[in-house]
């Protein structure tokens, strides 16, 4: 068995209220082993016989469509996948003054994401990684800030799930 973790995209916001309870039951019903839930946001640990993410990926989408009647979005990593990303980030998780975040894209978009934002105003700062675009940006600034302005651009806003970093470390 593979340990895996799932990104729920807007889960538990604008009205669409999913219970923990529900999700867990509907991930064990396609099978999966040891499954939890990890805060009220769409984090969801399961093991799986070993399976390309790609393939999960489609499986609880469908899965969660069908269950919850809304159009499921989800990043599927092995957890050593997840440790490797955290690892790498180049942001700290615990600052008073700043959130570090990971943003995961689907269809490899990270590096065009990246490109088109470009350089951050300073102090806020984004970083491409293995997949993903780390982002350093002011507390309280989060919604406001130039970079979260790409994350709701059209070829973006439906295919990214964001993360703080001390939420990521706590599914590893």
């Amino acid at each position: 068995m593979v340990k895996y973790v799932a990104l729920l995209r807007g889960i538990n916001v604008g009205g669409r209220i999913i219970k923990m309870a529900d999700l867990q039951a509907c991930f064990e019903r396609l099978g999966f082993q040891n499954v939890r839930t990890v805060l009220q946001t769409g984090n969801v640990l399961f093991e799986a016989d070993p399976t390309d993410p790609k393939v999960l990926k489609q499986q609880l989408e469908t899965a969660l469509q069908a269950a919850f009647d809304y159009p499921a979005k989800v990043q599927v990593l092995e957890q050593a996948r997840l440790a490797a990303i955290i690892q790498a980030s180049p942001f700290i998780a615990d600052s008073s003054d700043f959130h570090s975040y990971v943003v995961f894209l689907e269809q490899d978009l990270a590096e065009a994401l990246a490109a088109e934002a470009g350089t951050p105003v300073p102090p806020e700062k984004i970083q491409l990684g293995d997949g993903v675009i780390y982002w350093w940006v002011n507390k309280g600034n989060t919604l406001k800030s130039p970079f979260a302005k790409y994350l709701v651009k059209p070829a973006y806003k439906a295919c990214n799930t964001t993360r703080n970093l001390r939420t990521l470390q706590k599914l590893v």
